[in-house]
């Protein structure tokens, strides 16, 4: 990668909590040439470089096909809660079958990309809770896709730095709660931090990993000074 590179990437799911501050978090880096959000409706707000895919189908991309092509990185930021889901089919749908079929969709249009997986703190095949599991299952089918990267991000509580067109009472309720205790590195982080580490790793080419909320923080807190020390 060159010293001043122009990055692409595509984003899903730019409109809810955690994708409202990734796509911030892009279109703020100034190496980046181009941003597509992949979107089922049109975003509150647009800019010179950012490009929106609308999507019928979020599990057939054959129609959307070429906004994944000639990306370096691919953000997964679709999702939603297990209280939100009609059932346990509808999240794993959503979840899972969602975030296989853009992960398959990345591995021919952009074999070489990052895929960029946010999945949350307490993931795990061993967890009492469904969406733990859920999670789970998704990571590990992600990252055996033979992808050209795969990162996998555990954010705990989901602070809005950006707040999204759209936000739920149990979200803005739970981030007015947690808000006070955010300096903790494991209990929070803002959404854009979620976005400015899906940068530096990919700057740093790092092609694999599962980050869980302090270290979200860490590698985002890093970006940002060294995005200060280049300005100087």
């Amino acid at each position: 990668m060159s010293a001043n590179p122009e990055l692409r990437v595509a984003i899903f799911g730019a409109s809810g909590l955690a994708g409202a501050g990734v796509l911030q978090a892009w279109l703020d880096e100034p190496r980046v040439s181009e941003v597509r959000a992949v979107t089922r409706r049109a975003l509150p707000a647009s800019h010179p470089r950012l490009s929106e895919v609308h999507c019928k189908d979020f599990l057939n991309l054959d129609a959307i096909a070429s906004a994944l092509t000639g990306v370096d990185a691919v953000c997964f930021c679709l999702g939603i809660s297990a209280s939100q889901a009609k059932d346990k089919t509808d999240y794993y749908r959503i979840t899972h079958d969602m975030a296989l079929a853009a992960g398959r969709a990345t591995r021919v249009a952009s074999p070489d990309a990052t895929f960029h997986f946010i999945s949350g703190s307490g993931t795990s095949r061993r967890a009492l809770m469904n969406w733990a599991r859920v999670k789970a299952e998704t990571e590990d089918d992600l990252s055996a896709l033979g992808l050209g990267g795969c990162i996998h991000y555990r954010p705990a509580m989901i602070l809005p730095a950006v707040e999204p067109d759209r936000m739920a009472f149990f979200q803005r309720a739970g981030s007015a709660l947690i808000r006070p205790l955010a300096f903790l590195p494991d209990v929070a982080v803002d959404n854009t931090a979620i976005g400015e580490a899906m940068i530096r790793n990919t700057l740093d080419r790092r092609r694999e990993g599962t980050l869980e909320n302090r270290e979200i923080r860490r590698i985002a807190s890093r970006h940002r000074k060294q995005l200060e020390s280049a300005k100087r």
